[in-house]
């Protein structure tokens, strides 16, 4: 069986196995101390916090984040930023629904010189963002994710999947219903925490007994629309999974486990 093969049977065993019982212990833990925070059930309240002025070389900018003249912190929420997304959609201002998506996702992290500003000037100064980005939500209102992943895979330089698949998310939050399963957040944090978890189920299948499959396919970037794929599958089979337990909300949608894991609830040891 070749490497490709091997990652494929991994997936597959990690598909039927899906969290083992201490991941739904921790997670358990995580809800309980954060369900009073998130009294909808939903992460809409997870909110970071940004500098707008260091920002302000970014244009357009969103009337739903603070003025960018404010020098102080400001914060910013999953839910405003939904809500910042639909408007924006409705008017066909992808640029802006790019910069909020955007913001949030570097938040206080962005600074005038690193990897938050200039990086987006960048991506804003590329010619074919408008096409990329409204193509990308066509795709995702009329395909899907993965379809919509497809579009921006390595279309825009500078927009990796750790802030495109944002965009995605945002998106279908925004658009409320899309054909498939609805987008989720696929980034270095996300990745790294099914990596151990798809080690050790290759260890025990003997599938990969080094990890070197796990370190493969889940990387650090650079995820394939195959990858993305089986990300999202896992994660709301997974999503089902925990919502059967008493210790979680039964109707929570899966962007409140992606929230969960990228907030370090629960570390697989592989």
């Amino acid at each position: 069986m070749d490497r490709q093969g091997r990652a494929d049977a991994v997936d597959q065993e990690m598909a039927v196995r899906l969290l083992p019982e201490e991941a739904l212990t921790a997670l358990g833990r995580w809800w309980a101390k954060n369900e009073p925070a998130y009294p909808d059930g939903t992460p809409g309240a997870h909110a970071v916090v940004y500098v707008p002025a260091r920002w302000a070389s970014i244009a357009p900018w969103p009337a739903g984040l603070a003025p960018a003249s404010h020098a102080g912190d400001a914060r910013v929420s999953r839910a405003e930023v939904t809500g910042m997304v639909a408007d924006a959609l409705r008017r066909e201002a992808f640029r802006e629904a790019l910069v909020a998506t955007y913001v949030w996702g570097k938040g206080k992290s962005g600074t005038p010189g690193g990897s938050g500003p200039s990086t987006l000037q960048k991506i804003l100064a590329a010619e074919n963002l408008d096409a990329s980005l409204a193509a990308s939500v066509t795709a995702l209102r009329e395909q899907g994710a993965k379809e919509a992943y497809m579009v921006l895979h390595k279309a825009v330089p500078e927009f990796g999947p750790s802030f495109f698949t944002k965009f995605l998310y945002f998106a279908g939050q925004a658009l409320h219903a899309v054909p498939g399963l609805q987008p989720l957040i696929l980034d270095r944090v996300l990745s790294l925490s099914l990596r151990p978890l798809a080690a050790a189920v290759g260890r025990a299948t003997g599938l990969d007994p080094d990890g070197t499959v796990a370190a493969w396919v889940w990387a650090e970037w650079d995820w394939t629309s195959h990858r993305y794929g089986v990300y999202l599958s896992f994660m709301h089979a997974a999503a089902r999974q925990i919502a059967g337990t008493e210790a979680w909300p039964s109707d929570a949608a899966p962007d409140l486990l992606e929230c969960a894991l990228f907030s370090g609830a629960w570390t697989a040891t592989g």
